[in-house]
């Protein structure tokens, strides 16, 4: 069983505390392909493409000129390390042990629009650039047409030593797009988080909560050693439970009562 997680926009980028052994991405090539069509954009059109500041634009076009080959320790980190977005407030894969994180090289796919798929352990150099973006390249006018069925060929390869051969989906639709989730031969399951008010009959997802849980989900798997989508079910964090009549085999419910932040 592996579990895809989106990227982040913010990163950190502290050196990792501990010895940890660290790998390449597996599509660098098309990595470094990707690295020389961003260096070729101006300020301006990296705004326009990311609708981004003139700051973050400026930021961006100062990284894409400052990629370095090849990575290593000494230029680049651990992509799990690296993002510290609210998926990766609830991984907090920095209080991982070598131990720990080894497993999850395994078990963890973080879907990337310019690295294609990052392992935990995978280096990586900072970057932005999302994977909805309409960057045009000799394969076609977005990022989807430029990783076609490669993220999705790799991740099948992948599950195929699996004994449990399912892919749990806990990242955004933009980036779980690129799966092709139709078209892939082998089960996914996607995991809900919602918050539900006393006096409602359902649940509601609301954004930012859902993305921390979305990575407590990985940290529980990564340190319980989850890899059968029955054990998902166990997940008890921050008061989140599996809600069984809301649920189905394609997609686990969880909820947790909503308490107002002036009640907390």
């Amino acid at each position: 069983m592996i579990a895809a997680l989106s990227p982040a926009k913010n990163l950190d980028l502290t050196p990792s505390a501990i010895q940890l052994r660290t790998t390449q991405p597996a599509f660098m090539a098309e990595a470094e392909s990707l690295m020389k069509t961003t260096r070729g954009l101006s300020q301006t059109k990296i705004r326009e493409l990311m609708n981004l500041s003139q700051d973050l634009a400026k930021l961006n076009y100062d990284r894409y000129r400052s990629f370095e080959l090849p990575f290593s320790e000494a230029n680049a980190l651990p992509a799990a390390l690296a993002f510290n977005g609210d998926v990766y407030r609830g991984l907090h894969a920095r209080d991982l042990s070598a131990r720990q994180l080894d497993w999850a090289q395994e078990h963890i796919a973080i879907l990337s629009g310019l690295y294609g798929i990052l392992r935990p352990l995978d280096l990586m150099q900072a970057y932005r650039l999302e994977m909805g973006t309409r960057l045009l390249t000799r394969r076609g006018k977005n990022l989807y047409e430029f990783w076609g069925k490669r993220v999705a060929n790799a991740l099948d390869s992948a599950l195929a030593s699996h004994e449990d051969d399912t892919l749990v989906n806990l990242a955004s639709n933009e980036y779980f797009k690129v799966v092709g989730a139709k078209s892939f031969q082998r089960p996914i399951v996607e995991c809900v988080f919602e918050d539900w008010k006393q006096h409602e009959d359902e649940g509601k997802v609301i954004s930012f909560m859902a993305k921390v849980a979305r990575g407590s989900m990985a940290r529980f798997m990564i340190t319980e050693r989850v890899d059968r989508v029955a054990g998902l079910k166990d997940f008890a964090k921050d008061r989140y439970r599996f809600v069984p009549n809301a649920s189905s085999e394609t997609r686990l419910v969880f909820r947790r009562k909503f308490i107002p932040a002036a009640d907390c």
